[in-house]
């Protein structure tokens, strides 16, 4: 009876897929605040870094390997490689280079990553087309905010019942994105969110796994399909999103649906975006943060008996991996998390490759590591206590992590994030040419220079 009353209730919902769709074909070029249109461009500067940096990644050459075999048409970019393929196989490859590294934004009060999938999608079909820069971020800021004001429709309980929710809402945001770029009517957009609905991409079994990047990957190449499928005349229900048996209806039993529609076209979720100084799950951060400030500090990894660290629950629900066997089980680590940052006093990439997982050193200090749960503590909060040897204790409570909205990574700490992903890749002058086509995309003709600056140059040998 409890199900049938939830249903009959939901008829009642209002018609967002047509409020969505309208918005993202009417709403006006550049028509938010300059912040909102410089946090655009940290956005699209920080996913390109990403996805050029993990280009190389075996994950990358598996998935290019199969695309390989389905004889693809050249059309765009694979960031960070020579290589070309179809657009919506590029969509995919780029939103899984992008988030291989677990290392890209973060839309905080959902957990969804939005450039990945987004992006993705947007930069393989403007390559295609020869959109303009301004058209690309327009189409940024859109889709972002209809996966992200969709997301915090059904956010947390889509999340609890185990979708990777940067995949099940990315393929919409990907969708409304490049129909803005395609310059589709409301009625067409509509078709495309409406194609988009039935193809959520993404369980949470998949963490520490390769196929958890698939998962932007995939919705961006499902998001692209879907537009071009409806500027071709392909239909779709017009209630897709908002129907008993529609999207938010099926994958979460929370449907605010006044999270689409409050402020729509005035608040934009962009600006709520954030960016990882660590590369793993957002949800280690404090804990990370707590260490390196216990090693500047002067806290030495051999002087210590335990670690004593109190997290939120959902921080060992994600993140409880105790014996991580490699890097990408790592990231899912909160105790290897705690090990990099006091011994090393960062987490970037390197601080997760397999030999670093499994050095004894490393192995040692994360076993020293006692976690409890305590749900007084926020989710983005992390209390870490060093139990010294000598019978010392160092205590940190970190409130807000670094990179979060109230520490945020300045626009110089994002270059040198781009800097120390891609330089290995593209080499330290065209990397310099990259970033500031990145910070002046908005003025851009054509993406196309930017593309050609994003594949290695000659004999893909790097200065």
């Amino acid at each position: 009876m409890a199900r049938n009353t939830q249903v009959a209730a939901d008829h009642d919902a209002p018609p967002i897929t047509r409020i969505l769709a309208e918005f993202v074909a009417g709403h006006p070029s550049r028509g938010w605040s300059d912040a909102v249109d410089h946090e655009a461009h940290r956005t699209f500067l920080n996913w390109l870094g990403c996805a050029v940096g993990a280009a190389r990644h075996e994950a990358v050459e598996a998935a290019l390997a199969a695309v390989r075999e389905l004889q693809p048409a050249p059309q765009a970019t694979v960031l960070g490689r020579a290589d070309k393929a179809d657009m919506a196989s590029a969509a995919m490859l780029n939103g899984i280079s992008s988030h291989t590294f677990d290392f890209d934004d973060t839309h905080l009060k959902t957990i969804i990553h939005p450039a990945g999938p987004v992006a993705s999608a947007l930069l393989a079909l403007a390559e295609h087309i020869g959109s303009s820069g301004r058209e690309v971020l327009d189409a940024l800021v859109l889709g972002i905010d209809v996966a992200c004001r969709l997301g915090n429709t059904v956010y947390p309980d889509h999340y609890d019942r185990g979708w990777h929710i940067t995949g099940t809402t990315g393929m919409l945001g990907a969708a409304a994105g490049c129909a803005r770029l395609l310059g589709l009517n409301a009625e067409r957009t509509a078709m495309a969110l409406g194609i988009a609905a039935s193809q959520p991409i993404g369980l949470r079994e998949q963490f520490g796994t390769m196929t958890k990047p698939f998962h932007p990957g995939g919705a961006a190449r499902a998001g692209l399909m879907a537009a071009l499928m409806a500027r071709h005349g392909y239909t779709a229900s017009p209630r897709a999103l908002e129907a008993p048996r529609g999207w938010a209806q099926v994958v979460s039993t929370k449907h605010a649906w006044n999270e689409v529609t409050d402020a729509l076209g005035q608040r934009f979720e962009i600006s709520f975006n954030s960016y990882k100084p660590f590369a793993c799950g957002i949800v280690i951060h404090p804990s990370i943060d707590a260490c390196v400030q216990l090693r500047e500090r002067g806290i030495a990894p051999d002087s210590v008996e335990r670690i004593e660290l109190k997290v939120h629950s959902l921080v060992l629900e994600l993140t409880g991996k105790k014996e991580p066997a490699d890097g990408l089980q790592g990231k899912f680590s909160v105790y290897h998390g705690c090990a990099a940052g006091l011994i090393f006093g960062r987490a970037a990439e390197e601080e997760f490759a397999d030999d670093i997982v499994s050095r004894a050193d490393v192995v040692a200090l994360r076993r020293k590591v006692v976690a409890t749960v305590d749900d007084s503590i926020g989710e983005a909060s992390a209390d870490v206590t060093a139990v010294l040897a000598d019978g010392r204790r160092e205590h940190v409570f970190v409130e807000h992590a670094i990179g979060s909205l109230q520490r945020p990574m300045s626009d110089g700490d994002l270059e040198r994030k781009f800097h120390g992903l891609s330089d290995a890749v593209l080499g330290a002058r065209q990397c310099d040419g990259l970033l500031k086509a990145c910070w002046s995309l908005g003025e851009a003709p054509d993406v196309r220079g930017l593309c050609s600056l994003a594949r290695p140059q000659g004999d893909g040998s790097v200065e």
